[in-house]
């Protein structure tokens, strides 16, 4: 297969590597030649600065790793040329009007699409899912999810006035670019009824109109009632996330890549914990993986187009109720 790569920053590079480590050599890059990364790991791929002459080599899929605010400029072009995709989070930096014509075209050419929120192939976030899915705590009553990052030393490499994520015209900000957690609190919780948010720019950070800091609160279609923190500023950082249930506790942690289990009726704690060799990479690795399945026929998408609106709607909704200050009703994409 041939795969054209979108964006070659440190997403889309890992994306590469990953296509290399799974065998597949067919690559071409599509490139701005504003990445912040050396050029050396790129030269033995040929290159196009024009889209529409990368497409005219007919990919087979489209890897789109660009900034945020630029993803639908490749998703919909791709799409209508027929190729799958592989978009990363969040599908758009805002719901519009070009996310419904990025589902129409995706509709019309049949193409296959999953979104990059990696963490549903983190092994002890499926574990925790497998435990809540089986009533090993109970009934989930509530979750608290933090995850705190130090946005100048996210990408050392480069200055972070000038990321995507600090930009509010490349579609960052706290709430797009660590929305992870609005994703997979509602892969494992359902659908979510309602939310209300604060958000602000508190830090001594430099930052182009965008928030760094965001405390929202949600309420699912099951009961369930959570909130999610995320913020830009946090020494050391911390991802974390918290359920408790009828009959007990559930916590995960990034850091350890491990989860505890309380059980309140036999009083005790399990401890479940990431295959030997375990690394970060591994859930880029296993997504890449899935993908080349899903092209193939084999699999069907573990986060689609779908989950991608609609945790777009979730991210879009944060916005509105920070604004507005008022507690916002969810509508349910149909599509």
């Amino acid at each position: 297969m041939k795969f054209l790569i979108a964006g070659l920053g440190s997403i889309g590079r890992r994306h590469l590597r990953n296509l290399l480590a799974l065998g597949e050599r067919d690559i071409l890059l599509y490139r701005t030649h504003l990445s912040t990364l050396p050029d050396d790991e790129l030269a033995a791929f040929p290159v196009e600065t024009d889209l529409h002459a990368a497409l005219a080599h007919r990919p087979d899929a489209v890897i789109i790793a660009n900034p945020t605010a630029l993803h639908l400029d490749v998703a919909i072009p791709a799409a209508e040329a027929g190729c799958h995709l592989l978009m990363e989070k969040p599908v758009a930096s805002k719901l519009d009007e070009r996310v419904s014509a990025l589902q129409t075209a995706i509709d019309r050419a049949g193409v296959k699409t999953l979104v990059g929120f990696q963490f549903r192939f983190h092994p002890v976030l499926e574990r925790v899912k497998a435990l809540l899915n089986t009533g090993r705590i109970g009934r989930p009553l509530s979750f608290r999810a933090h995850w705190g990052e130090y946005l100048p030393g996210w990408h050392p490499w480069e200055d972070y006035r000038l990321s995507y994520a600090a930009r509010k015209d490349l579609g960052g900000g706290v709430v797009n670019t660590l929305s992870h957690p609005l994703d997979y609190v509602r892969w494992l919780f359902g659908e979510v009824d309602a939310l209300s948010a604060f958000t602000g720019q508190v830090s001594d950070l430099e930052l182009a109109e965008v928030e760094d800091l965001a405390e929202i609160s949600l309420q699912f279609k099951s009961g369930v009632i959570g909130s999610v923190h995320l913020d830009y500023f946090q020494q050391p950082p911390a991802h974390w996330l918290e359920i408790a249930g009828t009959h007990g506790l559930l916590r995960w942690e990034n850091e350890t890549a491990q989860a505890r289990l309380y059980d309140a009726q036999a009083d005790c704690w399990e401890v479940s914990g990431p295959p030997p060799g375990f690394e970060r990479n591994n859930m880029f690795l296993g997504e890449m993986e899935h993908f080349l399945r899903i092209i193939r026929g084999q699999e069907d998408s573990r986060c689609t187009l779908d989950d991608g609106i609609r945790s777009l709607i979730l991210t879009s909704a944060v916005h509105e109720a920070a604004m507005l200050g008022v507690t916002v009703d969810i509508p349910q994409w149909t599509g």
